[in-house]
């Protein structure tokens, strides 16, 4: 009986160290993971800073921002400068026409881009090839050089004025059709479509039910492309629109700046109002969001 206790006992001390020296690795991190976790973490605080210094001057009168040091808390004035903002434009009206607008091209580029890609990028057909060329071609040159043409062409419509004026021009992406067409070409295998195919699905049930499942990732992306730079076009709007009702989000925040100065403590305020459907849409997407973006980085 006592050699066995003798014996018990080195293993016991044993089998403690073993689990004493697991948990000591457990609760010691590596140097590279907390070098990395730094690294986010200060990445992250640079990436919020400009959100937070928005905020911090819309609390504050304008004259804060010439401040030194400057100031880095909240102030009082927030609710004067939203009154202030209410008082000289209809902010909300605008923004109200800055979501159908968005909302409206978000929904139109995705169709007509999804449509043209999946045709380009798994069937064959005349002239393929030249036409997406000219659909390179147009991404390729800048979008003023369509301004006077694409206001003519509004004018002889009778849609100067009218929020379809900012829809209609903007339903086709050339940047759409091109990323939707590069994803699909790798991720939907053709052996999908031929068994689609030999179940009796035509074009369309083979888009609605084989593609756009597949394209998820890149649709996301593309739509919360397209949304952002609905909802922060300025040039556009701000040519054919000349009815103050349908004005929107961001023509209107440029009335805020007038010749005798700005008031940046309200204009920050503004901004702020502007920036936060932008923070939601991203934060609802991200995962889909980051998915269009990284996907095939992982593939060899």
């Amino acid at each position: 009986m006592s050699s066995m206790n003798a014996r018990a006992v080195p293993a016991a001390l044993a089998g403690a160290a073993i689990e004493t020296g697991g948990r000591r690795r457990r609760r010691v991190p590596k140097r590279g993971v907390v070098a990395r976790h730094l690294a986010l973490v200060l990445g992250a605080a640079v990436s919020l800073f400009p959100f937070y210094w928005m905020f911090v001057l819309s609390t504050h009168e304008s004259a804060v921002i010439y401040q030194y040091p400057p100031v880095m808390t909240p102030g009082d004035k927030l609710a004067t400068n939203y009154g202030s903002i209410m008082e000289r434009i209809n902010i909300w009206g605008a923004m109200s026409n800055t979501l159908v607008v968005a909302v409206s091209v978000t929904v139109l580029v995705l169709l007509v881009a999804s449509l043209a890609a999946f045709s380009f990028a798994k069937f064959d057909f005349p002239g393929k090839t030249i036409l997406f060329g000219v659909v390179l071609a147009t991404f390729l040159l800048p979008s003023q050089l369509a301004t006077i043409p694409q206001f003519l062409f509004m004018s002889k419509l009778g849609w100067v004025g009218e929020l379809k004026a900012l829809i209609f021009p903007s339903l086709a992406s050339a940047f759409g059709v091109f990323w939707l067409r590069q994803y699909t070409t790798n991720a939907l295998p053709k052996e999908l479509l031929e068994a689609a195919t030999i179940d009796g699905c035509g074009f369309l049930r083979q888009y609605w039910h084989v593609a756009l499942p597949t394209m998820r990732p890149a649709l996301a992306f593309l739509g919360m492309f397209t949304f952002i730079g609905a909802w922060n076009d300025f040039m556009w709007p701000l040519i054919v629109l000349n009815d103050p009702a349908k004005l929107t989000l961001q023509v209107a925040l440029s009335q805020l700046k007038t010749a005798h100065g700005t008031d940046y403590g309200m204009l920050m305020a503004s901004s702020l109002i502007a920036v936060i459907p932008l923070l939601l849409i991203f934060a609802l997407g991200a995962k889909q969001f980051m998915a269009g973006i990284t996907e095939g980085a992982v593939k060899g």
